[in-house]
Order: structure tokens, then C-alpha cells, then sequence
């Protein structure tokens, strides 16, 4: 069909993850718990390395970067999901549709970034322990962030142009809960052809090239933890990097179920419910998994919150006084 037969469809309709009419309220009290949970917890973690001058260094900088991308990408997804419930209507218009998949494709392409960042300094940290305040300056963790903010701004941009060239017929149903790039796609009338090949590429080069970084950056730090005389200089060498590496196991291993499910079933609403792992609880369990068993990040909330109750106990008496 070609693009001047198609006709240019202004809304989409998203079915969600069920279309029993019994399930609903089920499904926006827990997408709206979990959402309030992400949002609080990680700027709890954000609260908590700005106010701690001890936790002004490169691996909290860049924790507090993924927290904030984390809040992110599940605003850019779940408050149009809870207001569709809620208002019990599926519609979402052609430019919330790019718009989500403008905002969804950068900040999960940010997240893969950050991750391998988090890798590099870990590395740096454990394997040259002496170079590390050199290597590790201020101004190199501000460019990483730059660096992969840009690329991922750069690749969103290209996915976006992408699919506003695509022309839509009338199927303007998306089985899924938020406007998923890959989703989008397939409804398309027109030749999808260079936008698979696009995505196919950017996958392999802004997905693979920071998850080679991640594994071969843990190559070296098991190489040098194993080196390492004492069984508790190797516990405290793998403690410091503990966390970042239970969340990288979350982050790939959630992706990889998503697209391993989809292949595997063919199903668009089991993608979806696949999704949610990756898009929904993975950011709402990362400050879990940093602050429960990191010393630092507890004692500086519970430093911030003393300090809020004395101000606010100061307030009060400053109110009561004539």
C-alpha cells in the first residue's frame, strides 16, 4: 500500500494488560502504589546524596543519576496508564503516542548507560585503587553523563523521526500499556523495512556496546578480587559493587525475559506484562537494593529526617511564641 492511500489516524488506543472490567481497580490501586513507592524512594536516595557531603563521590553522583532517570521513565509511562483507568477510556492521542516513545526510548537508553558507567567506576575503584581520585575527577563523571545523556537524546530523536514517517490505516489498537516503539511499528501500513533496520543496528551498538563495557568491567573486578590475600578484603572489594551488580542483573535479565517471552509465545499482551519488569518494578526495587544494605545511604536519610524534625519542632515554637 502506498503512503498516498494510507489515511493518517490522529489516536490510538491503548488495551492495557486486561480488558476485564473487574480487574481494573486492582490494576490502578497497584500501578499507582507502585508508582508513589519509585517516585518517594528514589528521591529519598537523591535527598540523601545531595545532603551527605561524605556521599558527594562518583559512585553516588551517578546513583543519584539513575535514580532521577528511574523517576523518569516511569512518569513518562504509568500516570497516562492510571488516568486511562481511571477515566475508563483506552485513547491516547498520535502525539502522546511519539511522545512516549520520544521520552520512554531516552530514558532507557539513559539507564543502559549509567549502568555501564556505574561499571567503570567500580572497575577504576577496585582495580586501580590508587589512580581512582585521579581518573574518577569530577569533571570525567560530569562528561559521562553528558556523553550519554547526548547519545541517548540523539538515538530517541532518530526512533521518533522514524516512526513519524510511518503512515497508519485503520488498526490503531496497541495490545500493550504504553506506546512501545516496537509496537508502533508493527501497526504501520507503510514499509517498515529501514525502521527495523534502524532499531536493529541502535540495539546492537547502544544496547551491546554498554552491556560488553558492564561484563568485561566485572571480568577485571573478579580477576582482582580474586587476588586479593584476605577473605575480608574480597568481601569489602565485592561490597562496593554488590548493589550496582544486583541491579544490572535485574535491568538484563528483565529485558531479556521481555523479548525471550515475546519470541517464545507471540503474544503482544504477554510482551506487555513482560514489560512491566523492566519499565515498572525494576526502577521501584533499585533504591531498595541501595539502601538496604548500604550503611552510608541509611545514615544520611536518617540524618536528613532528624534534621527536618528539629526544624520543624523550631518552627512550631517559633509559631506558639507571642
Amino acid at each position: 500500500m502506498g503512503p498516498g492511500n494510507d489515511t493518517q489516524i490522529s489516536e490510538f488506543f491503548l488495551l492495557g494488560l486486561s480488558n476485564e472490567p473487574e480487574l481494573q481497580p486492582l490494576i490502578f490501586g497497584l500501578f499507582f502504589s507502585i508508582y508513589l513507592i519509585t517516585v518517594f524512594g528514589n528521591l529519598l536516595i537523591i535527598l540523601a546524596v545531595s545532603s551527605a557531603s561524605h556521599l558527594h563521590t562518583p559512585m553516588y553522583f551517578f546513583l543519584s543519576i539513575l535514580s532521577f532517570v528511574d523517576i523518569c521513565i516511569t512518569s513518562t509511562i504509568i500516570p497516562k496508564m492510571l488516568v486511562n483507568i481511571q477515566t475508563q477510556t483506552k485513547v491516547i492521542t498520535y502525539t502522546g503516542c511519539i511522545s512516549q516513545i520520544c521520552f520512554s526510548t531516552l530514558f532507557a537508553g539513559w539507564d543502559n548507560f549509567l549502568l555501564a558507567v556505574m561499571a567503570y567506576d567500580r572497575f577504576v575503584a577496585i582495580c586501580h585503587p590508587l589512580h581512582y581520585p585521579v581518573v574518577m575527577s569530577p569533571q570525567l563523571c560530569g562528561l559521562l553523563v553528558l556523553v550519554s545523556w547526548v547519545i541517548s537524546v540523539l538515538n530517541s530523536l532518530l526512533q521518533s523521526l522514524m516512526v513519524l514517517r510511518l503512515s497508519f490505516c485503520t488498526h490503531s489498537e496497541i495490545p500493550h500499556f504504553f506506546c512501545e516503539l516496537n509496537q508502533m511499528i508493527q501497526l504501520a501500513c507503510s514499509d517498515t523495512f529501514l525502521n527495523d533496520t534502524v532499531i536493529y543496528f541502535s540495539t546492537v551498538l547502544l544496547a551491546g556496546g554498554p552491556l560488553a563495557g558492564i561484563l568485561y568491567s566485572y571480568s577485571k573486578i573478579i580477576s582482582s578480587i580474586h587476588r586479593i590475600p584476605s577473605a575480608q578484603g574480597k568481601y569489602k572489594a565485592f561490597s562496593t559493587c554488590a548493589s550496582h551488580l544486583s541491579v544490572v542483573s535485574l535491568f538484563y535479565c528483565t529485558v531479556l525475559g521481555v523479548y525471550l517471552s515475546s519470541a517464545a509465545t507471540q503474544s503482544s499482551y504477554s510482551s506487555a506484562k513482560a514489560s512491566v519488569m523492566y519499565t515498572v518494578v525494576t526502577p521501584m526495587l533499585n533504591p531498595f537494593i541501595y539502601s538496604l544494605r548500604n550503611k552510608d545511604i541509611k545514615e544520611a536519610l536518617m540524618r536528613s529526617f532528624r534534621i527536618a524534625g528539629i526544624k520543624g519542632t523550631i518552627v512550631l515554637l517559633v509559631k506558639k511564641c507571642p
